[in-house]
């Protein structure tokens, strides 16, 4: 039998949801009400879902809903077959009750089937259940969508009785539940479902009935003076910040920042217009971080910037909540709102300009950083030894990095960072070029929070580099020695994003050429940590923590290059803890060499070479040239005598896919040294000149990266 359907409309009116909140909200909501309903069979195979979210209302509407759901084939294993029947195969008293508490008392004992679980038969019912109805599975569904929203904070409030007390995210005020036009019978959060809902706040505050559930969205438009959907919302609020935008002249700018806010200010209106504020010109004397800050955290304005030098303009775009032809009193009123927040950022600025940013460094003194690893004072001395030790290992300015590092966090005591703590180090920076500290330590300041380095360091940016990696450093050590390592998700101290950092700085110094491929380098990953741990006090952190840091970031980098590159080839090259600078180059190697016609027979050569070597009880005697008598083992002494200077001069050089075809000219000799030679002859001395001659094949194998790895 067909089953017909209808659309179904859900709305729950609400007052004012949390703005950051309500995509996530609008989302869940739907989400749930139409999993709920499809875990019960009464949604068609064609439904289509859309989700509705407003700063008053959560919404969802599906296209194609079944009033009953079809007819379901089900199967109960009821009890063992030697409880529920007697010796005479009746029914026992078990039995009995069983199919009485199921309904099923008149159910013949012919109807029940028999099934073996591999241990012993059980009587199982089989039928045909009837479908669920709508009206009386839909006041569940809702329920269980609610229960299971993603609320930041649950609100406790009294319903109109003044004695039931509910909890949601903001409290309730209609329910709508339309199947097509009628009216399905539900009470949620107190309140009956109907099918009246309200328009804008402001601009039709009365009662609108919905007609059916296809019309919700036009009537909301056309006389609520509402945009349900929170997409279309965004969509027109985008249009039109584009529109005044590009009348003036002007853009929006490229910062992430832009669309958090645009997210926002959809959550925040109903019927969305953009407005033009403009501010006096005297402000852009201030940094226009400062101003950019407050006019997006505060008033959720849209600053404007020149196309050409991304210069922050003195007209903002306002997303106002009503639409009107004569705006002037709305746009008066946010100019006149946003003036004293930039009179504030131009007194901060200039109040905080009047003392030298060196002299705010002993007030580190009195901001505690963490209570086992001291004051941000201490932190400081602790950077700038790092950094003292980077630049000598560098080759660098010794003392712009100790200057860089002395001034990083001076800005924590200032008016404008206690008022906007996002601009840490951006202030840093304005202020140290007013105090006219050199452009490197400027540079260093304002980038010192930058997740990871972007671009190769060359000797202008290296202080910045220098700056970046102590700090890492230092919080990589102090942290993680002090017993708060990472867990689960729970990173709080920025530990992982602080070792990608880390990693971003030897990748970039090594596109730099400050860490060329060819050499070891006088700057090594666990130099830096042991540096850097070497700088706290004796006995502050645990003992194993330098091991284990650099592990936690090799983990990390491991993580990044499998995402890239295939795995075996990064483990080959990770397992012989080469310089970090050269892992890129030796994976890329790895992986060229994995696809030759070579590489499968000499990493199973060298699996079995490794395993071999495993078995030897103290030192391997020197190779012995004059003890080998078969033409095999001589050839392959010959073959590692030819290759081992070729091999060693391609790693000397960093040309490490020129070291890997070099070995793989050993294919040859390798395969007929294991055919025709017993490694672990019964002579002492025979074998273990062998095995002395494996070793150096073995050493010549893994001058790259442990082969036997790329063994499948």
């Amino acid at each position: 039998m067909t089953q017909t359907s209808h659309p179904l409309l859900i709305e729950l009116f609400t007052e004012e949801l949390p703005p950051k909140a309500l995509p996530k909200l609008g989302q869940a909501f739907a989400q749930g009400v139409c999993d709920a309903l499809q875990a019960q069979g009464l949604l068609a195979t064609a439904n289509t879902l859309t989700a509705f979210a407003s700063p008053r209302r959560l919404a969802v509407r599906l296209s194609q809903v079944l009033a009953l759901a079809p007819e379901q084939p089900f199967a109960e294993k009821l009890m063992p077959v030697k409880v529920g029947l007697d010796a005479q195969g009746q029914a026992t008293p078990a039995l009995q009750k069983k199919l009485a508490a199921k309904g099923w008392a008149d159910l013949p004992l012919s109807a029940l089937a028999r099934e073996s679980d591999g241990k012993q038969e059980y009587l199982v019912a089989r039928g045909t259940a009837p479908g669920l109805a709508l009206t009386d599975v839909l006041q569940a569904a809702i329920e269980i969508s609610l229960a299971a929203l993603p609320i930041p904070k649950v609100m406790k409030y009294q319903l109109a009785d003044g004695v039931t007390t509910v909890k949601f995210v903001r409290p309730a005020h209609a329910l709508v539940t339309l199947f097509g036009a009628q009216v399905i019978p539900a009470t949620i959060l107190g309140l009956q479902a109907g099918r009246t809902t309200y328009g804008h706040r402001f601009l039709h505050p009365e009662a609108i009935d919905i007609e059916d559930a296809n019309s919700y969205e036009r009537q909301l438009a056309q006389t609520g003076q509402v945009i349900a959907s929170f997409a279309a919302r965004r969509e027109k609020i985008q249009a039109l910040l584009a529109t005044q935008a590009q009348a003036l002249n002007a853009t929006l700018g490229q910062d992430p920042a832009v669309h958090a806010l645009l997210d926002e200010v959809t959550a925040l209106v109903e019927a969305p217009a953009v407005y033009v504020g403009t501010f006096e010109e005297r402000f852009l004397q201030v940094p226009q971080e400062c101003l950019i800050l407050t006019m997006r955290l505060n008033q959720k304005y849209f600053p404007l910037f020149r196309p050409a030098t991304g210069a922050l303009t003195n007209q903002f775009l306002i997303v106002s909540n009503m639409p009107t032809e004569h705006p002037a009193a709305i746009i008066e009123g946010n100019e006149r709102v946003v003036r004293p927040r930039l009179a504030d950022a131009q007194f901060f600025f200039d109040t905080d300009r009047k003392t030298p940013l060196h002299q705010r460094v002993p007030q580190l003194a009195s901001i505690v950083y963490h209570n086992k690893l001291g004051t941000q004072l201490q932190r400081t001395t602790r950077v700038q030894k790092i950094a003292a030790w980077l630049a000598q290992s560098l080759n660098a300015d010794v003392a712009l990095a100790e200057r860089a590092a002395l001034l990083a966090k001076a800005d924590l005591n200032t008016n404008m960072v206690g008022e906007f703590p996002e601009l840490q180090g951006i202030m840093a920076s304005y202020y140290a070029k007013a105090d006219q500290e050199p452009e490197p330590v400027v540079q260093a300041l304002a980038e010192q929070y930058k997740i990871r380095l972007e671009q190769p360091v060359t000797s202008a940016n290296m202080t910045a580099a220098i700056l970046f990696m102590a700090e890492r450093a230092e919080t990589l050590i102090g942290i993680w020695g002090i017993g708060l390592a990472p867990t689960g998700e729970r990173d709080p101290f920025g530990l992982r994003r602080a070792a990608l950092g880390l990693l971003s700085a030897f990748e970039q110094l090594t596109a730099g050429g400050f860490l060329p491929i060819q050499q070891k380098g006088l700057l090594t990953l666990d130099g830096l940590l042991l540096a850097a741990a070497n700088t706290f006090e004796p006995a502050a952190l645990a003992e194993p923590t330098v091991a284990q840091v650099q592990a936690f970031i090799l983990e990390r980098l491991r993580n990044q290059l499998i995402t890239q590159f295939d795995r075996n080839a990064v483990e080959a090259v990770l397992a012989i803890s080469p310089p970090l600078h050269q892992v890129l180059a030796r994976v890329q190697a790895a992986v060229t060499f994995a696809q030759g016609p070579d590489a499968a027979s000499l990493a199973a050569a060298n699996k079995r070479i490794g395993n071999l070597l495993k078995k030897v009880e103290g030192n391997l005697q020197p190779f012995n040239q004059s003890l080998l008598s078969e033409p095999a083992e001589q050839a392959l002494a010959s073959t590692i005598a030819h290759l081992q200077p070729l091999a060693q001069k391609c790693v000397a050089a960093g040309d490490y896919q020129a070291a890997l075809a070099t070995l793989a000219q050993a294919r040859a000799p390798v395969d007929t040294f294991f055919q025709d030679i017993m490694v672990m002859a019964d002579d002492p001395a025979v074998r273990n000149n062998r095995l002395a001659l494996l070793a150096q094949l073995h050493g010549l194998m893994n001058q790259v990266a442990d082969i036997s790895r790329l063994a499948a």
